[in-house]
């Protein structure tokens, strides 16, 4: 079973994300600052990381960066997961060095399919 690492500091986003990544088979983790979620990764090792991008205190950049930054982390997988809707805003992320990335609003299909190619398994 895979490990997804869901990261945001609105409980609403974060209890619907990890609702939906169970209820589709995943081993879901759950947190709720980019502190916290630099400690989660690094004793759990997560097979993906949803990270949003506006956070209080540690955003979702630095976070990335800091996980980047530590040869015990450096090679999860990471997504950026935010409503950063902007002209350009996906390609600044990858400039950053995220994985991928995946809007809010979820849409649970959309959502389930862009998780599954990140992880490289077949959508449903």
């Amino acid at each position: 079973m895979k490990k997804i690492l869901v990261v945001d500091d609105e409980p609403l986003n974060l209890k619907l994300a990890v609702y939906m990544l169970s209820t589709a088979g995943y081993e879901v983790l759950g947190a709720s600052s980019g502190t916290q979620a630099v400690e989660m990764a690094s004793a759990q090792l997560p097979d993906l990381v949803l990270m949003d991008i506006q956070m209080p205190g540690m955003d979702g950049i630095a976070t990335l960066h800091q996980l980047r930054g530590d040869p015990h982390t450096a090679a999860l997988k990471v997504a950026a997961f935010t409503g950063l809707t902007k002209s350009g805003s996906s390609e600044r992320l990858h400039a950053h060095g995220f994985d991928g990335f995946l809007g809010k609003p979820i849409r649970r299909r959309e959502f389930l399919q862009d998780v599954a190619e990140l992880l490289g398994e077949s959508p449903e």
